[in-house]
This record gives structure tokens, sequence and C-alpha cells, in this order.
């Protein structure tokens, strides 16, 4: 290939490098993908800047794992890059004294997840470990169920969640079934730097252990433990899988719990890595839900169940009462997980209830009043899930840890029997989750919430934005005075740094904004909390109309402080 010569041409150290990770790719997908943009990067024009951009750094290993667009080099999900993960966590657990150990493999039904999964066995068996794979793509509950229940000392879930057709990731875990938090996410991410050449990095072609139906009958025989036994299971379900691997299981639970099968949404009920009935396959964005409220048009069910992809998530939907005949309103996650709060202290339960700095405050009034322990964490339930005494954990980007014996981890299984469970017991009662909303408004105030979510094609806009709020902060957001500003980057007491900003607001009504940038998308997220009083049920409505106009100037308010 020619020395490239003007500005138009790949610089020669770039082909270079592309050159020599070409060499040791072992996927015939993505080194065909690599050749091309090499030749076509030698040619100068747009293939240039496209290899440039896989080349201009390495996906970094965090807390999150790694999670990024799938395709050729070391900026993109590809299989010499989990091979390097994988041999990263191998070293740092042989650091730990862990050399001899279980790990274990699940993988979700996205492109490419069996490669990787495979390949993160093939590396453990190599580098001296134990290695058991799931026997086919699973939720990743099962996968950190499966953790504790075999006494591994280490997980890994091969799954991008609800990211676009496009992603892939690698999600961690360790022997107590949580996702890593620092220092091992560093720890791990610097034995993947210490590796030099693919070639040096052991991998078997056998010996690692591909396990049977074993782990899921027990993850199913535990969901038991979610229930009350004797309790209403009467509640119809529309359910919809969204192109991911939760309908078996979730179709087991719900026919041992004997609750009525789910009607499912025939479009999405089978795995397909291309998700092609929704842009994004993520309950929570716009459009993703309209063939189950499609279905639940038809079927005319109690509630409507969705899970992400990998069902980690549960998204609840219920009949709206104020939006006419055959209608369908999706509860946000908030009022999802104060509803299973309730249901749970109802129930008897006992134990820390904890959840995001970033889900409503409503949870505190629960537990406070029901006299039970109650903690914040950071985002994400790698916090979560390691508070201890957890009997009960949520995050309102609709994660729920129903039972944290069992799985420290959101889990969109148990969590839709829960809700189930609830629908059945208010059912009973000629109730319905609405009115449970209601009782806790009026017992508690209207704690409302809403999100402002800026996606991003320039991550600079998200650090510019960070740095003109820390600069400039507001004084005063929907007429109510700031009257506390917090850089949660210089950590407290209570949690550990992280990149946010948490802003209290007071007046006639209690306000709450956090602005943080998303650890798995390109998006600046903003979390807004109003707080209304009600004296009594005849004050809702109007409560609920000052909670929306509250949070919608909220919205624009802060959109201008931010400069977004």
């Amino acid at each position: 290939m020619q020395q490239a010569q003007d500005d138009d041409l790949a610089p020669r150290d770039l082909i270079e490098r592309a050159e020599r990770w070409l060499a040791e790719d072992p996927d015939p997908d993505t080194r065909d993908e690599l050749a091309k943009l090499i030749d076509g990067a030698s040619a100068g024009g747009e293939p240039a800047a496209e290899l440039a951009a896989r080349f201009a750094g390495r996906l970094q290993f965090g807390t999150a794992g790694l999670r990024g667009e799938l395709g050729a080099g070391p900026m993109r999900m590809n299989r010499a890059v989990v091979i390097r993960a994988a041999a990263g966590l191998a070293a740092y657990l042989q650091g730990r004294g862990e050399g001899d150990g279980l790990v274990v493999i699940g993988y979700d039904a996205r492109h490419k997840s069996a490669d990787f999964a495979l390949d993160t066995a093939a590396v453990m068996v190599g580098a001296g470990l134990r290695a058991a794979v799931l026997p086919r793509p699973l939720p990743t509950p099962v996968l950190a169920f499966a953790i504790r229940h075999l006494g591994a000392v280490a997980g890994v879930e091969v799954t991008a969640s609800h990211n676009p057709p496009r992603d892939n990731g690698y999600k961690v875990y360790l022997g107590d079934g949580s996702q890593i938090v620092p220092p091992a996410d560093t720890g791990i991410a610097a034995e993947i730097d210490a590796i030099a050449d693919l070639a040096d990095v052991p991998r078997a072609d056998s010996g690692w252990t591909t396990l049977g139906d074993e782990v899921t009958a027990a993850y199913l025989a535990r969901t038991d433990a979610v229930l009350s036994p004797g309790s209403p299971r009467t509640a119809t379900t529309v359910y919809t899988a969204m192109h991911g691997v939760g309908r078996p299981v979730l179709e087991a639970a719900f026919a041992r719990a004997g609750f009525p099968a789910p009607v499912l949404v025939a479009e999405q009920a089978e795995p397909d890595p291309d998700f092609p009935t929704v842009a994004f396959p993520n309950p929570e964005e716009p459009g993703a839900m309209d063939l189950s409220f499609a279905t639940a048009r038809r079927a005319a069910p109690d509630l409507v169940i969705a899970n992400d992809p990998d069902a980690d998530r549960c998204a609840v939907a219920v009949p709206d009462r104020d939006g006419g005949d055959g209608d369908w309103r999706m509860l946000r996650g908030d009022e999802v997980g104060v509803l299973l709060a309730a249901h749970l202290v109802r129930s008897g339960a006992r134990g820390v209830f904890a959840e995001s700095i970033v889900s409503s405050s409503l949870l505190g009034r629960i537990a406070e009043a029901a006299g039970l322990p109650y903690e914040e964490t950071l985002t994400g339930f790698k916090w979560i899930a390691r508070v201890e005494g957890l009997r009960y954990g949520y995050e309102e980007a609709l994660g729920y840890c129903v039972d944290p014996e069992g799985v420290r981890e959101k889990d969109g299984i148990t969590a839709a029997l829960l809700i189930t469970e609830l629908a059945s017991v208010l059912k009973e009662e000629g109730r319905t989750l609405t009115d449970l909303l209601d009782d806790l408004a009026v017992e508690h105030g209207l704690h409302a919430t809403d999100q402002l979510a800026v996606r991003v094609e320039d991550l600079g806009v998200i650090a510019t934005a960070m740095a003109r709020l820390r600069t400039a902060p507001p004084a005063e957001l929907a007429g109510l005075t700031v009257t506390g500003a917090e850089d949660l980057a210089e950590g407290s007491a209570a949690l550990p740094p992280t990149d946010g900003l948490r802003y209290h607001l007071d007046g006639d009504y209690r306000a709450r904004v956090i602005v943080r940038p998303s650890g798995t998308e390109p998006k600046l997220k903003c979390y807004l909390e109003v707080v209304v009083p009600v004296g009594d049920r005849s004050e809702l409505a109007s409560a609920r109309t000052r909670a929306d106009e509250l949070l919608a100037a909220l919205k624009r308010d802060f959109a201008a402080a931010a400069g977004i």
C-alpha cells in the first residue's frame, strides 16, 4: 500500500496499526470488514475517517464492563476486544488467589453474543480457571442467580440490554453475584492494558462445561420466595419480550405461580437481534409499547408487562381511566417502584429499602412510615445490591430487586410476578394499581417525577453542559429557589464520587433536580421531582395538574441553564 500523501489519505501509522490488528483478529467477519476499511482508507476519503475513528483509542472497561457498537477495531465490540477483556478478568481473579475458581458465563440473543460467550470460556480454561456456559440465551437475572447458586468466583453476561441493535456489551460480576464496582473495575482494566498481543492469551479448544436446564430450574424454584403463600393469582396480563430472551422463563414462572397465562405480543415474542418492530428495544422509548397496547385493546387484560431484551427490567402499563375506553398508560419506573414497596410493606417485609439517588424520594417516606431502614446509593444496581441488609431495591429506569437473597441484581421476571400478585390482591378488593397510587399520594404527598434526556452525537456537548452548570449554577428553577447545590463529583460520607450535580429547591413546593452523563449511552440525563401536598382524594386532580406544570417548567428552565 502506498504512503499517504495528503490530508485526505490515512496516515501510514494508522494503516500499520490497523494491519497489526487485522493480523491477530480471530473473526472472519470483522477481518473482512477491516480489510475493506484499510483498502478504502489507503485511497483517502470517508473510509479514512472511519478507520481513524475505529483506532482513536480503546473501548474502555469500567463499572459497566464494556458496551459499544459492533465492528472491527479497538473502539468497537468484537471478538478481539472480548478476548482481551476475558484475559484481563482471568488475570485479576488469579491475582486475588481465585485462579482455579469457576466463572459462569451467560449471553443474550444479540449478534455475536454466543461467540463472545464461548471466547470467554476458552480464555478462562486457558488461564487455568473453570468455566460453565449457560445452555442458551437466557435473562441476565438467571446468570446473576447462577453465580451464587454454583459458588462461582465471577460471572460474565454478554448483553447490551436495551441498547440499539448495532451494540453489544460485556457485564462482569464477582462471586457475591453483584456487578463490579471500584476498585475492581480499574484492577481488571489494568490487566487488560497489560496484554500486548492477542497471541499471548492462551485459549483452550475445550474443557468448559455447557450447563443444562438445572440452573434455570433452580432459578424458577427460587421465584416461589417472591410471592406470599395463598395470595390471589387472578390478574390477567399482556406480555412482550421486546424481541428478547425473557418469554420462556417468564411464562414458566407465571405457570409455576398459578397466574393466568400471559397473552403474548406475537410480533415481539421471539428473540431477534435486529429488533425489527422498535427503533430502540427499550419500553421507555416512544413507540416501543405500541404493539403491546394494540394487543391489550383486543385482550382487555388487567395490566401490560414488558421486559427489555435481557429481561432484567420490567415495565408496567395499566388502563388509563382518564383517557377514555381502551386507552393504556405506562407507569413510570418510580410508580412501579413505590407500588412494589407498598406491597412488600403490607406483606410484612423487613430489612433495608434502598434506591438510587435519581429515584423518587417517596420510597423514603414509605420506609419511614413503616419503621424500616432506608438508604440512597449512586445510580446502578452495582451499588443498590451492595446495601447491607437489603430487602428491596429499585431505580427509576425500570429496575427492581425484589429477592436480593436469590438475585443481587435487577430482575424483570420476579418483578413481573410481584406486580401481578399486587394487581391480583387489589382486584379481589375491587381496586387497581392506580387506586393504590392515589392512596400513597394522599398519605405522603404527590411525588411526581419526570426526566429530560438529551441524546448526543458529540460527547463534548455533555462535557460542556456539565462545565457550564458547575461554573454558573442556576439560582432559581420553575419559580422555586435553589436552596442547595451539590457537586456529586466531590463525594460524601454517604456516597462515593460520581460525575453529577444535585439541586434542592423550595418554595410553595419541594423539588429536586439531578443531572449526570449516562453510563451506558451517549445521553445527558436530568431527573426531576416535585412534591405537591394533597389533603384528600378530592385534591388529586388539581395536584396532578400543578405537578405537570412544575415539571414542564423545570424541564424548560433547566435545559436553558445547561445550554442544551
